[in-house]
């Protein structure tokens, strides 16, 4: 099986060669190149030590040298370059205590996670397959390297990478990696946020977010994100709902496009429903106050998984606002656009059709048809140029200060007045206009 690669890989594999040393383009670009797809990094694992690789090459960084790695630039572009090597004993659940060099390469792929990631290639030797790498990929299974526990005694985050490759790949888990995983589940807790975050946006915005089914099921969610439990075993019982809240949210991350502020939104746009429900005397359920009791909440997970403050903040607003439905007007429209943010709309219509796609057939239509002539008044607000934002108002706290206004607190109220008067009579956002206004407005003030 031949395999075309990179002429910088080729290079690098070449040089390493020529001194006598062995080298292998290894790992996930292997099995990218095999699934058709285009690697986004070529890694090389080769018999020459860290120092013998720096000796090499004119530029080099030490990214991971304890660990054997050293990366190899090629113009601007990065090639991590790692010594065959066999990890000692792990004490954390991630990083080995030791690792010993090794001049064997299948030493070094037996301990490599998943079998579509332990495959190797250089053009003198061809292939390298020692764990039935191709046949797992032909299958469309995700299998550990040998003894399953063992992978996930090495490093837990394993467990969750089993499901973030299955949901890229579309593939399934094979039985005794899941039942490792089952039993190990709890393990996942000495992992660090930020490598949770990691694998939980990648299998969120992969083509198969339905894969947080997954870990839920193999009680890694349990671990992490344990308010997505209490949300699969919430039950909907009313007209506009078919599912539970959780297999809800799962149809709803299928309904939008792959977008890390998206898919996050719809995953938490219902977590507050589980503290929300109430019953009535006729046995259907209700969750008043979900969408602002469940702002709060999603800000807590993602504080929690350290998520940065630009995503926090646009998923909060998109959970508060998500059921938000104003009176169709363009009125309505505009004070709803300033009461959330303008930005927020684009995303928002988004996630209210998503939302919507994933609840029972009930008024469906209408319910899209609301969001479709929500979405087209806002649009010809904007067409028209329309005062949705203060910093917008053809009159500025300059211009009031200039009519004899002191400045302080008082500015604001008529800047206030004078907002809300536009957002009702759009037509009044000229600095003729509200220049009149502002005269009668401040006089109390002047």
């Amino acid at each position: 099986m031949r395999i075309d690669l990179p002429e910088n890989v080729n290079k690098l594999i070449r040089t390493l060669e020529e001194n006598g040393f062995e080298a292998y383009a290894v790992g996930g670009c292997i099995r990218d190149v095999l699934l058709g797809r285009t690697p986004q990094d070529w890694d090389i694992t080769t018999s020459a030590r860290p120092q013998q690789v720096k000796e090499l090459f004119a530029h080099t960084i030490d990214t991971g040298i304890r660990h054997g790695t050293v990366t190899v630039m090629c113009g601007r572009t990065g090639y991590e370059v790692t010594t065959y090597r066999i990890d000692g004993e792990y004490e954390d659940s991630r990083h080995p205590k030791e690792v010993t060099f090794t001049p064997d390469l299948l030493e070094d792929l037996k301990r490599r996670d998943f079998t579509i990631n332990a495959m190797a290639y250089n053009e003198a030797q061809g292939l390298v397959d020692a764990f039935g790498g191709i046949a797992d990929l032909e299958k469309g299974v995700v299998r550990c390297v040998g003894v399953p526990a063992d992978r996930f005694t090495e490093d837990a985050l394993r467990m969750l990478r089993a499901v973030r490759f299955a949901a890229q790949l579309g593939f399934s888990i094979e039985e005794k990696t899941k039942e490792a995983i089952r039993a190990k589940a709890p393990a996942i807790a000495k992992v660090s946020a930020e490598r949770i975050q990691a694998e939980l946006v990648k299998l969120l915005i992969s083509d198969h977010p339905q894969e947080i089914r997954t870990a839920y099921e193999l009680s890694l969610t349990a671990v992490f994100l344990p308010e997505f439990d209490r949300m699969m075993e919430t039950p909907q019982q009313n007209k506009h709902h078919k599912y539970t809240v959780g297999e809800h949210t799962i149809h709803s991350l299928c309904s939008v496009r792959s977008d890390k502020v998206l898919r996050l939104a719809m995953l938490l746009h219902d977590v507050a429903k589980p503290q929300c429900i109430t019953t009535d005397q006729n046995g259907q359920n209700h969750f008043k106050g979900h969408p602002e009791q469940g702002e709060q909440l999603a800000g807590e997970i993602l504080r929690r998984l350290k998520f940065d403050n630009h995503t926090l903040r646009r998923v909060c607003m998109l959970v508060r606002y998500h059921d938000d439905r104003p009176p169709l007007t363009e009125e309505n429209v505009r004070r709803a656009a300033s009461r959330i943010g303008a930005d927020y709309f684009p995303e928002l219509f988004e996630v209210k059709r998503a939302d919507t796609l994933a609840q029972s057939e009930y008024h469906r239509e209408e319910k899209l048809s609301y969001i479709e002539q929500y979405e087209a008044l806002y649009n010809k607000i904007l067409r028209e140029g329309q005062c949705i934002c203060k910093k917008d108002l053809a009159v500025s706290g300059s211009d009031l200060i200039a009519l004899g206004m002191k400045t302080g607190k008082e500015i604001g109220m008529v800047l206030d007045m004078l907002f809300d008067a536009v957002l009702e009579h759009p037509q009044w956002n000229t600095k003729e206009k509200l220049t009149e206004l502002a005269h009668k407005l401040a006089a109390p003030f002047i």
